[in-house]
């Protein structure tokens, strides 16, 4: 009876991995094997079934250096069930405390990109290009709570799926998890009646991780609401899935018509992208970053809807997002990536450049359009408001030997509406001007002083006035 309920788990494993294409006949299989019940649950299935997958196996096993005596113990379990078994071992030590402060991440993060980071290198010496993980059923249900209360939106709703790409720097590995539809039950179960000793990590009995306190605390009162909560999970991750699914195929259908790439930014057509069903914004929120990134780890929900609240914002709001990204709003684009300076609305500027007034003047980046109007009653309100990169200013105190150039030390206005001269590199940082982009600033001078701040102030010296006779018209267009 043993061996037929074993060989029936086995079966389950082998439809599953066959069912999502998990692995390649004819190629290496990593294992990676901790020496708990699931990891050895896993090892000993594959073992089964390797002749039916076409699969031959090699096994990881990474020591975090967190747990002294009990973890040497794990790895010494790990390589004697190997040899045992007769399958190749890679068995390593990394210190994930001395990374998590060179990185400065919580412990968890850092034992996840030390032990992935172990697992592609392994990968890559033996010719893999996956690597197998023994998350089961039970993994799956703390993932989506988990999820829920960090708040990660619909995407979270799917908990862990059979097959994930990691991604960091230049690692990258498939990671397959082919116990998905098996219940920690059952492995314990399995490696019961295979007498395989399972170790026993006993920092998962700790109430400090949120995954324990979740499996420990939330869940158990969970099903005291709810004695089917487990599948009420599992059906709305179905649920989710088939959705994102959908939501996938709709963004590639309009990635190529809002989407543009440059360098390591991504940029999307405002207007179009304004056109958009907010969930299809959201979505497409959401692979932009994934794209970006590698991973979604540290998206949650309210960046996301930090974006869309911002998106009818003026041109030169930006927002800070994990990872190093940053969203930026420019007149017709918004703009996403790591580089503060490439998401700058403002194109590098070098030199002095007259202007030609009345006429159109073409600088790098820009094109320059000054205007003259002769006015009678004038409109007193002074038109340059942040990044609509206008402006109206009074020609008699303006004069027309005007020149563009950036800010330069010791460089001082009067910003429209203040009784004080003020040096503009205070004035930017009041303003909550990025750093990256002061350099790039266009400044609108005459011989005597600065007139205007490009896409910020004018000279409180030069605005339109009721006593205004000539008024001088500015518009810098990018090109």
């Amino acid at each position: 009876m043993k061996n037929q309920e074993s060989s029936e788990l086995a079966q389950r494993v082998f439809r599953f991995i066959r069912q999502h294409r998990l692995v390649a006949a004819g190629s290496p299989l990593l294992v990676a094997v901790s020496g708990g019940a699931d990891s050895v649950c896993l090892l000993h299935v594959l073992v089964e079934l390797r002749d039916e997958l076409g699969v031959s196996l090699h096994v990881a096993h990474l020591d975090h250096r967190l747990r002294g005596a009990e973890a040497e113990a794990d790895a010494r379990y790990v390589a004697g069930l190997s040899r045992r078994l007769g399958i190749p071992a890679s068995i390593e030590q990394r210190d994930v405390k001395g990374y998590q402060v060179e990185h400065r991440l919580s412990l968890e993060e850092a034992a996840r990109e030390v032990r992935y980071t172990f697992l592609a290198g392994v990968a890559k010496s033996i010719g893999a290009d996956r690597v197998a993980v023994g998350h089961t059923e039970g993994d799956h249900i703390e993932t989506i709570l988990m999820h829920l209360v960090r708040g990660t939106g619909t995407r979270g709703l799917r908990g862990l799926q059979p097959e994930v790409t990691w991604q960091m720097g230049d690692d990258k590995l498939t990671v397959v998890r082919p116990l998905l539809s098996v219940t920690r039950d059952e492995t314990v179960a399995y490696c019961r009646e295979h007498r395989l000793e399972p170790r026993l990590d006993t920092s998962n009995l700790s109430r400090t991780p949120l995954r324990n306190r979740i499996r420990l605390e939330l869940l158990p009162l969970l099903k005291g609401y709810n004695p089917g909560i487990t599948e009420s999970l599992l059906r709305t991750a179905s649920t989710a899935a088939d959705e994102l699914d959908f939501l996938d195929r709709e963004v590639a259908g309009v990635w190529d018509m809002v989407v543009s790439l440059e360098k390591d930014t991504i940029v999307l057509d405002k207007k179009k992208f304004r056109g958009l069903h907010p969930a299809l914004q959201r979505h497409l929120l959401r692979s932009a970053m994934e794209k970006l990134l590698g991973n979604l780890r540290d998206i949650e929900t309210r960046h996301i809807e930090e974006i869309m609240a911002a998106l009818p914002k003026p041109a030169g709001k930006s927002i800070n997002l994990p990872g190093g990204l940053v969203f930026a709003i420019e007149y017709e684009r918004y703009l996403l990536g790591t580089d503060e300076a490439a998401l700058s609305p403002f194109p590098p500027l070098e030199g002095e450049h007259p202007l030609k007034v009345p006429g159109e003047t073409l600088i790098p980046g820009w094109r320059v359009r000054a205007s003259i109007e002769s006015i009678d009653e004038p409109d007193a309100t002074p038109t340059a408001t942040p990044l609509n990169f206008i402006a109206t200013l009074d020609l008699d105190e303006s004069g027309d030997e005007l020149v563009v150039r950036t800010v330069r030390p010791g460089d001082r206005f009067q910003p429209m509406g203040m009784t004080e001269v003020k040096k503009i590199g205070e004035f930017m940082i009041d303003a909550k001007i990025p750093r990256a982009w002061r350099k790039r600033i266009p400044i609108v001078c005459s011989p005597e002083r600065v007139l205007w701040v490009v896409g910020w102030r004018i000279d409180e010296r030069v605005k339109v006035t009721d006593s205004t006779t000539r008024v001088l018209h500015l518009e810098f267009h990018r090109r």
